[in-house]
């Protein structure tokens, strides 16, 4: 029986989980909702369930877990700042996971752990320099530079891109407190806010209907729709989107200097809507030695579960290190 790692992914909506191989190979995934409403306790109780789920599936026990959260984590612990989204601030998950399953757990940062999958799985095999960028319920960021995935003892280094300030006189307030991030105006949220936004003005559109029924039924699935069909105040929306996104990779390069950028998230589903006209503004752009010197802007090639991957990737490395000492 080929040994395996337990990763999990845990996002703003949903709790996406699954075996993975040393070679990358994903079996037995799964996803179940989250959200803020979860407590921590709920949501030890479903990783615990998911982890027995798997094992099942496997017929043997993993050898080790890796969970993947927004904010700063820390790896024995869990996650350690992030007011909002969760409520898993200062929950000691790392440990109570490892006594409910038995199995050694380690975490970190959800952006960190896509550019881990990208370097091991992905579309940074062969690069030096390469930013992973999330794109979903929030934006998240993992940074290796010259062959280095970002790690700092304050946890946050490469996963904070996208908290740089793009509108300071936006009206749009981040999680960090400032005003008019890249985190809230490139996400998949920020489209569905901004199009919520017109149909509570009363401004005509395919989703008025839908949207005086449940406004949050107009999320990024149902406005790209509108896109797909014409709809005047989709189409608005999302041309206004892609230029902000276009503007924060633009900061990314000059912050990083990546070869390539890859996306990946929810909002990426919708890449023939934007993923052109992004490249083309950031290398129309950029401030880049020599001149002309394009940036790769690609999707990533490892679906909704990089998330999974990147964390089975930590838990195989830390595995190899434990090994090591």
């Amino acid at each position: 029986m080929e040994p395996y790692m337990i990763g999990m992914d845990v996002g703003g909506t949903r709790l996406k989980c699954g075996a993975v191989t040393r070679d990358g190979c994903l079996s037995a995934a799964h996803a179940v909702p989250t959200g803020f409403a979860m407590a921590p306790e709920a949501l030890l109780q479903a990783m615990t369930a998911e982890v027995e789920r798997i094992e099942q599936v496997q017929g043997h026990i993993a050898k080790g877990i890796a969970l993947g959260f927004p904010g700063a984590v820390d790896p024995l612990k869990g996650v350690v700042m992030l007011p909002g989204k969760l409520r898993v601030e200062g929950f000691p998950m790392v440990p109570r996971l490892e006594a409910a399953t038995g199995i050694p757990v380690i975490a970190d940062n959800d952006g960190r752990l896509s550019i881990l999958a990208e370097v091991h799985y992905g579309k940074a095999r062969g690069y030096k320099w390469a930013v992973a960028i999330t794109l979903g319920t929030g934006v998240g960021s993992g940074v290796m530079l010259d062959g280095h995935v970002l790690r700092d003892p304050r946890l946050q280094f490469g996963t904070q891109a996208s908290h740089i300030v793009q509108q300071a006189h936006s009206d749009r307030l981040c999680i960090t407190r400032a005003r008019g991030t890249a985190n809230i105006l490139c996400s998949a949220t920020a489209l569905a806010l901004a199009v919520r936004d017109g149909l509570m003005r009363g401004l005509p559109s395919l989703l008025n209907e839908m949207y005086f029924q449940n406004p949050h039924n107009v999320d990024f699935e149902a406005v790209i729709a509108g896109v797909a069909q014409g709809d005047a105040l989709c189409w608005d929306a999302i041309v206004h989107w892609r230029t902000q996104l276009g503007w924060f990779l633009v900061s990314v390069v000059h912050m990083y200097s990546p070869e390539i950028i890859i996306l990946s998230g929810g909002a990426t589903h919708a890449a023939p809507y934007f993923l052109d006209d992004v490249r083309e503004h950031v290398n129309r752009h950029v401030f880049r030695y020599p001149p002309g010197d394009e940036i790769h802007i690609e999707l990533s090639s490892l679906a909704t579960y990089t998330g999974v991957l990147g964390a089975a990737a930590l838990a195989w490395e830390e595995a190899d290190r434990r090994q090591a000492s």
